[in-house]
C-alpha cells in the first residue's frame, strides 16, 4: 500500500506558470514557519520577556545560517571532488544536496549572530529552537520520501517501496522512518518536558535535542544506503554516523552544563 502511495505522489505541488513548486522547497517554508509559531507559544508559557518580533529576526537568520551550512557541508563531506571540477554547481541547490549537519552548524552560528544583536539569551533561544525543530525535519524528512532520494536497504516487508531511482527492488522508506523518529518522536519527547512550568534548566532542551537526533539517525543509518560517492568509511561506518558522533557528544557535555550551572530560562537580557 505504501509503494502504491509513493508511486501516485509527484516532487512537483503545483506549478504557476512555467515555475515549478516542489514540496522540498515547501518543506523549508512550512518548517520555518511552523517552527517560529512553537517557539513563540511556547516563550509565552515560559513567561519570557519575548517578542514576535524576536522570535522572526531569529528564524530568519536561523533559515539563512542552516541553508548555507547545509550546502556547504555536502559539498565538503560528501562530494567535495566534484564540486572541485565543477564549482559553479555549488549554488545550484536545485540539483539537491544538504546535510542537517551542516545546517545545524549553520543555524547555531546564525542563531547565536542574532540573539547578540537582540541581547536575547542564546542557549534559551537554543531551548526554543530545538522543541520546533523536529516539525521541520518531519517535513523535510516526508519531502525527501516524495523525491524517491535517501532511500534504504532493499526488504521483504510489506511497506517496502521501488523508488525509481533504486532499481526494481523494493527498499526501507529509511525518509519516514526519520520523520517519525527524527521528527514526530523527538517533538512529544521535547514539547512534553517543555510543559513544565518554571521550565527546566537553560540547555536542558537543545541538549536532549542533540542526543536524541544522534541516536535515532546513527540506528537508521543501518538501513539506509549511503551516498553513492561516498559508500561505507572503513567498511562499515557512514559518513552520516561519522558526523553524528560529534553532535552526540555535544549534547552530553550542554547537559551537563545545563545540571551544573542550573540557569533559569530568560528572554532578554538586560
Amino acid at each position: 500500500m505504501l509503494n502504491e502511495f509513493y508511486h501516485s505522489l509527484s516532487p512537483i505541488a503545483f506549478s504557476i506558470g512555467s515555475i515549478d513548486i516542489r514540496w522540498y522547497g515547501l518543506a523549508y517554508i512550512f518548517g520555518f514557519i511552523c517552527a517560529g509559531f512553537i517557539m513563540y507559544f511556547v516563550a509565552k508559557h515560559w513567561k519570557l520577556n519575548m517578542t514576535a518580533d524576536d522570535i522572526f529576526v531569529t528564524m530568519v537568520a536561523v533559515a539563512f545560517g542552516l541553508i548555507i551550512g547545509a550546502r556547504l557541508f555536502y559539498v565538503i563531506f560528501y562530494n567535495l571532488p566534484y564540486y572541485i571540477e565543477h564549482p559553479q554547481s555549488i549554488i545550484m541547490f536545485n540539483e539537491g544536496g544538504m546535510s542537517f549537519h551542516g545546517g545545524l552548524v549553520g543555524a547555531v552560528l546564525g542563531g547565536y549572530l542574532a540573539t547578540k544583536y537582540l541581547k536575547l539569551s542564546f542557549m534559551t533561544m537554543a531551548d526554543l529552537a530545538a522543541i520546533g525543530a523536529p516539525i521541520g525535519l518531519f517535513f523535510g524528512r516526508c519531502a525527501n520520501f516524495i523525491n524517491g532520494e535517501l532511500w534504504g536497504k532493499p526488504t521483504d516487508l510489506p511497506w517496502g517501496v521501488i523508488f525509481e531511482t533504486g532499481g526494481d527492488i523494493a527498499r526501507h522508506p529509511s525518509q519516514l522512518y526519520e520523520a517519525i523518529l527524527e521528527g514526530i518522536v523527538i517533538f512529544i519527547v521535547l514539547i512534553c518536558l517543555a510543559k513544565k512550568y518554571p521550565p527546566r534548566n537553560r540547555g536542558t532542551y537543545i541538549g536532549t535535542f542533540l542526543i536524541l537526533y544522534a541516536v535515532f539517525r546513527f540506528c537508521i543509518e543501518f538501513v539506509r544506503v549511503p551516498d553513492a560517492q561516498l559508500g561505507y568509511l572503513a567498511s562499515f561506518i557512514t559518513m552520516g554516523q561519522l558526523l553524528s558522533l560529534p553532535v552526540f557528544i555535544a549534547g552530553i557535555i550542554i547537559l551537563i552544563w545545563s545540571k551544573k550551572k542550573a540557569l533559569p530560562q530568560v528572554g532578554r537580557l538586560y
